[in-house]
């Protein structure tokens, strides 16, 4: 791959580009039936809108995920945050590497196992997960705008009996 490649920006909204779930003119045969791809383009649409409104913070969801946990959370263990956030520890090490070095998050010797960690918050942290929660309350409201408040919360329910 040349230099100027593999410096393009990897998502398509970062270069200009607009994902279209369902291009007309186009046939989708059997994956206008599958659920999964239906909830695939609607997270695709609703992922480029998230990164664009969290874009002057430098946040993305698992980011947002993880300070939203560490904050609710007193003291959240390093594992637990990784089995909350459902990836491998090595993942949620290098999330909250990112965090820790944006200033927003600290790691501290647990109080009862010295081979752990557990994370708070800085008060810089505090501070800007309210401007991020914000952000991210009115990226919620725009991406289900063309939905009732009775069916965002039937929605909500129904994805959560898929997992």
């Amino acid at each position: 791959m040349s230099r100027a490649a593999s410096q393009r920006p990897r998502r398509p909204a970062a270069r200009g580009e607009h994902f279209d779930p369902h291009v007309p003119g186009i046939q989708y045969g059997a994956l206008d039936d599958l659920v999964g791809y239906a909830i695939r383009r609607a997270q695709i649409v609703i992922y480029e809108d998230f990164l664009n409104a969290l874009a002057p913070w430098d946040i993305t969801p698992q980011r947002f995920s993880s300070l939203t946990l560490i904050a609710a959370n007193a003291n959240l263990k390093l594992t637990d945050l990784a089995r909350l956030l459902g990836i491998a520890r090595s993942g949620a090490v290098q999330i909250v590497d990112q965090l820790q070095d944006l200033g927003y998050v600290e790691r501290h010797e647990a109080e009862h196992d010295k081979r752990a960690y557990s994370l708070a918050m800085t008060p810089e942290g505090e501070k800007i997960l309210a401007e991020i929660t914000l952000a991210v309350k009115a990226h919620d409201a725009r991406i289900s705008t063309r939905l009732g408040a009775a069916e965002k919360r039937q929605l909500i329910g129904l994805l959560g009996k898929l997992g």
